[in-house]
């Protein structure tokens, strides 16, 4: 949706590279359209090299056939522009500039990192077990660890621009050395104009549901690190207090029967439903608009705006860091402890009791979407990066 947005609303010309065959950097059920494209893509086969470095056969000749302007790549796909000789010779050939975009969440400042090499005794696991053992006895798996730590900094100071979602982009990547300058916040929305249009129009039909003042909403793939288990345990815990209480979990995945006999287990088949994946706005959005809080006990991202567009507060723990620009604990939702599962129900039971406070946490939500985080702070991120690395790239013409 938002490369179909900067198409439609920038008039940038778009080439879209995506794996011909399912790709090895896409998580379990990830659940991929092309329903909305609006712009060309080129189908390529996907390669690795020990799960460290990705590319497509036929890149390089793609892109100095097409000379583009910008190149933005995921963080899976960066080494091969900085080391693989026909990629980088190609870029050349049409002076293309080369953003990454990244979620750096989960990426330890430089010196974070060092430290946890000499502390961290494990065995490099892309390599063969033996091999890797041997290296750790002599020593050289920490040098091995080192080399490609100082790579990786290398290659990020390397691209012409960053594009992150989050503010914690600046701190992080600012201790690999990459200049301010070069870092650029777009926040991470779904296209929130399309959906604000659904609300309205939903308005006016039946709900989908009884109506229930008590009925929590999950909206996400059922795999381990989503925590649907913990927020399974934890819903048991509230129906002792509120004995009308419903949960509705949206998503599939490999979990799903396990989390199905959890359920069975707890003997909350009567009022847990499983409503399997649902990718359509519209039918996503009634199930919001009949549910009264959106829970999210795990990792997670864009469900926590598509919740917020439909007037839900927010109950969440350590996400994927755009949380923190999303959720204001006591103003639209509550954060609760990571993992803890008796701090998930307080949270869920202080909600759930205090309605007309969960009522106004939800007008907030919509406000936060409306005013600050939406589809057009990203294509604004976007666009202020593009004209960065276009005046850099004019001024070495």
């Amino acid at each position: 949706m938002v490369l179909s947005k900067l198409y439609k609303e920038l008039g940038i010309d778009l080439i879209v590279v995506s794996p011909k065959d399912i790709s090895g950097h896409v998580g379990d059920a990830v659940y991929q359209t092309k329903k909305w494209i609006s712009f060309k893509l080129c189908e390529l086969k996907e390669y690795s090299i020990f799960g460290i470095y990705s590319s497509f056969r036929g890149l390089a000749r793609l892109i100095f056939r097409e000379k583009p302007e910008i190149v933005v790549i995921g963080e899976s796909y960066l080494l091969p522009f900085i080391f693989n000789i026909f990629i980088v010779l190609a870029m050349k050939s049409g002076r293309s500039k080369l953003i990454l975009q990244s979620i750096p969440f989960r990426l330890p400042k430089f010196d974070e990192a060092r430290e946890n090499i000499y502390r961290n005794k494990e065995t490099i696991k892309i390599l063969p077990y033996w091999t890797s053992v041997l290296l750790q006895k002599s020593g050289l798996s920490i040098l091995i660890r080192l080399f490609f730590l100082h790579m990786m900094k290398y290659a990020y100071c390397t691209v012409d621009a960053h594009l992150n979602y989050v503010e914690g982009a600046f701190e992080i990547f600012g201790s690999y050395g990459v200049k301010r300058e070069k870092i650029f916040l777009t926040f991470n929305s779904p296209d929130t104009d399309i959906l604000f249009k659904i609300r309205e129009s939903l308005a006016s039909e039946e709900p989908v549901l009884p109506k229930c003042e008590n009925r929590l909403i999950h909206v996400g793939r059922l795999v381990e690190w989503k925590r649907v288990d913990l927020l399974l345990r934890a819903f048991a815990r509230v129906k002792k207090k509120f004995l009308d209480a419903e949960l509705l979990i949206i998503g599939y995945g490999p979990q799903e029967q396990e989390l199905k006999n959890l359920c069975n287990e707890l003997h909350l088949s009567d009022s847990v439903k499983f409503l399997g994946g649902i990718y359509e706005p519209e039918i996503l959005g009634k199930y919001l608009l009949s549910s009264t809080i959106y829970v999210l006990a795990g990792m997670g991202g864009l469900s926590i705006n598509d919740a917020m567009c439909f007037g839900l507060p927010i109950i969440c723990s350590v996400c994927d860091g755009t949380e923190k620009m999303l959720v204001r604990d006591e103003f639209n939702g509550k954060f609760f402890k990571e993992g803890d599962e008796f701090d998930l129900v307080e949270k869920i039971e202080y909600l759930l009791s205090n309605p007309q406070l969960r009522r106004q946490m939800g007008n907030n939500s919509v406000e936060i979407i409306k005013n600050e985080i939406n589809i057009h702070t990203v294509i604004n991120g976007f666009n202020d990066a593009f004209q960065y690395v276009s005046k850099t790239r004019a001024s070495h013409v």
